[in-house]
């Protein structure tokens, strides 16, 4: 095989990429570095239309399409008109998700399903529509599915998020394997916590309890999930598959005590 020039690594120019769950926080910025790295963008919302619809005004080359992931029908209609729009799709982004909080002796059936629906089940009917794409085209692909720290390190009121972020990173080892003989790689990014506008207003304690933990000091911003993701997606991964990168400032590395 051919290895890419170094300048070329993180070149997606004609490459389409889909980021679902793309209208606000670490799914905006992920839009943002693949177009600045030269991609045409699928930007998916859920809820968020304004945003996304200002998003894509600012991005060259960039479409917004709504849906809920956890209806197969709306799978399809995102893949089928990103397609149409900007052309077949080469990288899938699954940040798509939801983070509430529930004591674990306090979490209803509902509750819980609905958490696991929309981090587990969005993933996986993601993955199989952008996978099945790629292979009627034998065309090689990335899938990055935006995971947690707490998928492996558990956190209070978060049972349900954590069950489901675990099996987002054993989902993408099984997809991995079943998807290398198509010439399709599928990684995961861990993020730890997240800076957003008002977080240390609202969370003071956690924001100062993180920002002491991390070794590097400091909460982590939408666009070093994005940079981990451009990365996943590039060429510069091209012998990575069924790895999870943890973005989490070393706090997952730091003692225990």
């Amino acid at each position: 095989m051919s290895v890419p020039k170094l300048g070329e690594l993180f070149d997606f120019t004609g490459k389409v990429v889909v980021v679902t769950g793309a209208s606000k926080g670490i799914g905006s910025a992920i839009a943002e570095r693949f177009s600045e790295a030269g991609a045409a963008v699928g930007v998916h919302f859920r809820s968020g239309e304004a945003q996304a619809d200002a998003l894509v005004s600012t991005l060259p080359n960039a479409f917004a399409v709504g849906g809920d992931l956890c209806v197969p029908d709306d799978v399809d209609r995102l893949f089928s008109v990103v397609s149409a729009e900007l052309g077949p799709v080469d990288v899938l982004v699954n940040n798509a998700g939801i983070y509430p909080q529930h004591d674990l002796m306090e979490v209803a059936p509902d509750d819980w399903q609905e958490v696991v629906d929309a981090n587990l089940r969005t993933t996986h009917l993601c993955t199989q529509a952008a996978a099945r794409s790629l292979r009627a085209r034998s065309a090689p692909g990335a899938i990055v599915n935006v995971a947690s720290i707490e998928g492996v390190r558990p956190a209070p009121a978060h049972s349900h998020y954590s069950a489901a972020k675990g099996g987002v990173l054993m989902y993408t080892r099984s997809a991995a394997l079943e998807l290398a003989s198509y010439g399709i790689r599928v990684n995961a990014v861990s993020p730890g916590l997240i800076w957003r506008e008002g977080i240390e207003a609202a969370w003071p304690t956690g924001v100062k309890s993180f920002e002491a933990r991390a070794p590097l000091g400091r909460l982590g911003r939408p666009e070093d999930i994005a940079d981990a993701c451009v990365f996943l997606g590039s060429e510069a991964s091209r012998w990575i598959t069924g790895e999870n990168l943890v973005v989490d400032g070393g706090v997952l590395a730091a003692v225990a005590f």
